[in-house]
């Protein structure tokens, strides 16, 4: 079921879509019905990251496999805050002016994931346009701490696009993550309707940057379909990232978080995906993740051991 924003709250998420129509809401299909979360290992990652005083993007984007990834002690930890100063037509992270940041927010996280264990994990942000960096230095500071506190678990980053903000991509790239990720989102034509604050060809060069800057870096990226766009564009787009030397695709479906975000078109079929995970295998991708539930940071820490071992049967085949 799709939550309806709530009108009578004190603050609201997303006042920017207050006056919007309600768009109509489509009925899940069965292959998009999830368990509800509950697990013991569920309730001791919520509580460390309560505990922690952190964010995590699971829970502000209302991702439908919480439970699962909550339940095999997999968070993806969203830092700078829990509010973003874009309002994208898609997505539930609440949207206004941020507070300022937590000085001590990297020396926070760096603790978490050691206390949890994590062989692998995933770091996230809400967009920073307020700050003068985008935020850059304080990302690059959590991977810092990170390597610090646990330094044998890998580092995956699903970064904002830093635009309009001279030199702080390479701020963050210099921190030398594992995986650096950026997701594009949806095709070129859909952008203004589905990313307004956002520039397709500015988010592909930050990828293809990446790669010129530290060539051992992993780059990934993601898009959901059901928004509108037809076969073709996603071939497109695949052509672009392969151009951009980006190494892990993921595509999933777009869920829409309320009736004021932008409306389903359609649910994509599981046929459909497996064809287009056929056909980017085919372009050349060392992974790739495409499903219904697929989301960037679902099996991460799988499918970074995968993207390594593809990588290193490759180069052993050369």
């Amino acid at each position: 079921m799709v939550t309806v924003i709530d009108t009578v709250a004190r603050e609201l998420r997303h006042p920017e879509k207050q006056n919007r129509p309600d768009s109509p809401v489509l009925r899940k299909p069965d292959w998009l019905r999830v368990r509800a979360p509950g697990s013991g290992q569920y309730n001791e990652t919520r509580n460390i990251v309560r505990e922690k005083g952190l964010h995590t993007v699971c829970e502000e984007a209302a991702c439908p496999n919480i439970g699962e990834c909550w339940s095999q002690k997999h968070a993806t930890l969203m830092i700078m805050g829990d509010t973003c100063t874009r309002a994208c037509a898609f997505c539930n992270v609440k949207t206004g002016l941020p507070q300022a940041l937590d000085q001590e927010e990297p020396v926070k996280v760096g603790r978490a994931v050691a206390e949890m264990g994590l062989n692998h994990v995933v770091i996230t942000s809400v967009d920073r346009d307020d700050l003068a960096d985008g935020g850059a230095a304080h990302f690059a500071e959590v991977v810092r701490q990170i390597r610090l506190q646990a330094p044998n678990t890998t580092i995956e980053i699903l970064t904002p696009d830093f635009l309009r903000k001279d030199g702080a991509a390479e701020v963050v790239i210099d921190a030398k993550p594992d995986v650096f990720n950026h997701n594009l989102e949806t095709v070129p034509r859909l952008y203004l309707k589905i990313r307004p604050g956002a520039r397709y060809y500015h988010s592909l060069r930050l990828l293809e940057r990446v790669k010129e800057r530290d060539p051992s870096q992993f780059t990934k990226s993601g898009i959901m379909v059901g928004l509108g766009e037809t076969k073709e564009e996603v071939m497109q787009v695949m052509d672009d990232m392969r151009s951009a030397g980006v190494d892990f695709i993921t595509i999933g479906q777009y869920l829409q978080p309320t009736r004021k975000h932008a409306a389903i078109d359609r649910f994509v079929t599981p046929e459909e995906f497996k064809a287009y995970e056929a056909i980017a295998r085919a372009k050349g991708f060392l992974m790739v993740s495409s499903s219904p539930l697929t989301r960037s940071s679902h099996h991460a820490g799988e499918d970074f051991a995968k993207l390594r071992a593809a990588r290193d049967a490759k180069l052993a085949g050369r």
